[in-house]
């Protein structure tokens, strides 16, 4: 059991949470792991196949903390909630603030500014870490990168308008997935970059990005959901019938940090190989059902790193960064911060 932002959650598999008195105690195989004073919570957010007693819920509704069921894998699965919730009022908040441009300009600069200055620490490791070891116009193509992603978070803060804003974050896309191929060790033709396809994806290392992604978009949906957002309006991605926008605006921040970082990883510790993938007669890479078993293995253990979230500045897992940024999100939307403190990776 972890407590962050007035929010319980609950990793541990078949998990019982009941109330004793005035708090909520968490109970694994009869044995008491944690509890915490209920006046204290907004929110309970269980993972797995957790329980809570009938006089929790209550207790629960009563005092308007919010019950949120996911599966192990992170995907929303149910919320229990009082009459008195404030959902409603969080979600017109939100639509308000998608409408206004001023307040949407400056989350989207937030968020681009994120995400660039985290694809700029991507390169950045790659550099301290193996730097040494590349020829020197890769190392060249690395330092340009990381120069000009470094003048993408300054250029970003002062967009006049959303359009102008996501221009720069389309180029600074392109001057990272530019540089990416440098960030793959292996020698194996098989895992070339050439730069970002998708829908289909044209090669394996495509392929597995465009799985991660995925798999991203799925816990970023759940987590917004969880803290009472609409996942479908988002504010750096238009509305679009059954488009996610939000939750697509939450994964830009994550994407270099969580997926692009794993499938790196998994590349150059060659625990995917060419044969993990097939290529369809109209040229889409697709991989195979036993090589999305083991990356979503590998995802779960990704989830489960510490860290040191910038903004609160506690040790937090990989794992619960979408649900402390939606909650980050949900609380700027209230009034209760000034800005929206997206994710930034050190």
């Amino acid at each position: 059991m972890r407590r962050h932002l007035n929010t319980i959650y609950v990793t541990t598999e078949n998990a019982w949470l009941r109330k004793d008195g005035a708090n909520v105690v968490v109970e694994v195989e009869g044995r008491e792991r944690g509890r915490a004073p209920l006046h204290l919570l907004d929110g309970i957010i269980c993972f797995g196949h957790a329980g809570a007693s009938p006089a929790l819920m209550g207790a629960c509704a009563e005092a308007n903390i919010t019950l949120s069921w996911l599966s192990p894998q992170g995907r929303f699965l149910a919320r229990a909630e009082g009459a008195r919730s404030g959902n409603v009022l969080l979600r017109r908040t939100q639509y308000r603030a998608a409408d206004d441009s001023a307040r949407a300009l400056a989350i989207v600069r937030n968020i681009i500014a994120a995400k660039a200055a985290n694809q700029r620490t991507v390169l950045r490791r790659a550099l301290r870490d193996h730097g040494a070891a590349l020829a020197p116009d890769a190392q060249a193509q690395l330092q340009d990168a990381e120069q000009r992603l470094t003048n993408v978070v300054r250029r970003v803060a002062q967009a006049p308008d959303i359009d102008t804003a996501r221009g720069i974050e389309g180029e600074a896309a392109q001057v990272y997935f530019g540089a990416f191929n440098q960030l793959i060790r292996v020698e194996d033709s098989a895992f070339v970059f050439a730069g970002r396809t998708r829908r289909p994806p044209l090669d394996r290392v495509n392929a597995l990005l465009s799985f991660l992604y995925a798999v991203l978009g799925h816990d970023c949906r759940s987590a917004l959901e969880s803290v009472g957002l609409d996942p479908q309006v988002g504010f750096l991605h238009a509305d679009r019938p059954g488009r996610s926008s939000l939750a697509l605006d939450l994964m830009e921040e994550l994407r270099p940090v969580l997926a692009d970082r794993l499938a790196l990883s998994l590349i150059n510790r060659r625990q995917v190989a060419a044969d993990d993938f097939t290529v369809s007669d109209g040229g889409a890479v697709l991989m195979t059902e036993d090589a999305r078993k083991a990356v979503l293995v590998a995802w779960q253990d990704r989830k489960k790193d510490e860290i040191r979230h910038p903004f609160l500045e506690e040790s937090v897992t990989f794992g619960l960064v979408a649900h402390l940024q939606s909650l980050l999100l949900a609380r700027h939307l209230r009034g209760e911060l000034d800005g929206y403190p997206a994710f930034i990776w050190k």
